[in-house]
């Protein structure tokens, strides 16, 4: 899959959809502070279960990689976004 570069990355804050239909909201990006690696800060709109599975909770942040969330993946052998922008 094509990554793109960090220079070309605008990752808004608002609601995103994961390729796998689960909903998200992005917070904002942040930097790694060892490796100054551009970093997109998200929350799950959705039940999770951490580390405990008897806990379950709605709003649990994330952290990847911006080229990673901006990348396409591979879905029935076509590319689509690994997270598509809803809106605000």
């Amino acid at each position: 899959m094509e990554t793109p570069t960090e220079a070309v990355l605008e990752i808004k804050p608002g609601r995103y959809q994961h390729y796998k239909n689960l909903p998200y909201r992005v917070i904002g990006t942040a930097r790694h502070s060892e490796t100054m690696e551009l970093l997109v800060v998200y929350q799950s709109l959705y039940e999770t279960t951490g580390v405990d599975p008897s806990s379950k909770t709605t709003g649990m942040l994330w952290v990847r990689p911006a080229r990673m969330f901006a990348e396409n993946v591979l879905v029935d052998g076509k590319p689509v976004p690994r997270f598509r922008r809803l809106g605000d």
